[in-house]
């Protein structure tokens, strides 16, 4: 993975140009290299693992949903938080935010999980972790891509106001030390998996992130799946 080479869009490229000539980078990329060399299988495709910052501009960001890794099954990783292609089963996580979805805007849950079109509308649908091997989740969680992603959500609380970040889940809740509260909205809740119950459910994160965009006169994002 060269960084002067992935898909990444230039404003993203400008704003972490420092972060990609770090050590830890270069580190990084060597161990993807390598791995790659070693016939291992990496999630998603080297096309895809910036898709969140070449879908959304750095200048475009309204929301962020922040998820852990990449699925780790073929086929499922496109580089987006909790979205999977159109021709794959929809994760028991994607089916409960759809459900909430309805639950909250009354919205039809669409009969896919690509969530590009969120992407398109100033969602930056980010991972902490940018890959993952092959049916071995949390397998990437200590190359280097936690250090790269909590200084994009730095640079993001730094450099840009009135922004919501929607974190679900212990993991992503984690992350609320490195956003200011005072220039951004923190919403938190229960992680939409099942295995979490129904804790996710009725937290009604859409309607309070555009009533937050609305009260900052941000024009709210339109929550419809394409």
């Amino acid at each position: 993975m060269n960084a002067d080479k992935v898909k990444i869009n230039t404003e993203w490229r400008e704003v972490l140009r420092d972060e990609f000539e770090k050590p830890y980078f270069s580190k990084l990329r060597q161990k993807l290299l390598q791995d790659k060399q070693a016939g291992k299988l990496i999630y998603p495709s080297g096309s895809k693992i910036f898709n969140a910052f070449d879908s959304t501009p750095f200048s475009k960001v309204k929301v962020i949903i922040l998820g852990q890794d990449p699925y780790h099954g073929p086929g499922q990783a496109m580089g987006l938080s909790f979205s999977v292609p159109r021709n794959i089963k929809i994760p028991p996580s994607l089916r409960n935010i759809h459900k909430e979805l309805h639950n909250d805007l009354s919205i039809t849950p669409p009969d896919h999980g690509d969530l590009s079109t969120w992407a398109k509308r100033g969602v930056f649908l980010l991972n902490a972790i940018l890959t993952v091997e092959h049916k071995k989740p949390g397998s990437h969680s200590k190359i280097g891509w936690e250090t790269f992603t909590d200084a994009v959500i730095e640079k993001l609380s730094d450099e840009r106001e009135n922004l919501v970040f929607l974190l679900w889940g212990r993991f992503a809740r984690s992350k609320a030390s490195l956003i200011d509260s005072r220039k951004h909205q923190i919403l938190e809740s229960a992680h939409p998996s099942p295995l979490a119950g129904n804790a996710f459910m009725n937290n009604h994160h859409f309607s309070k992130a555009n009533n937050a965009l609305t009260s900052k006169d941000i024009e709210p994002i339109d929550w419809s799946i394409d």
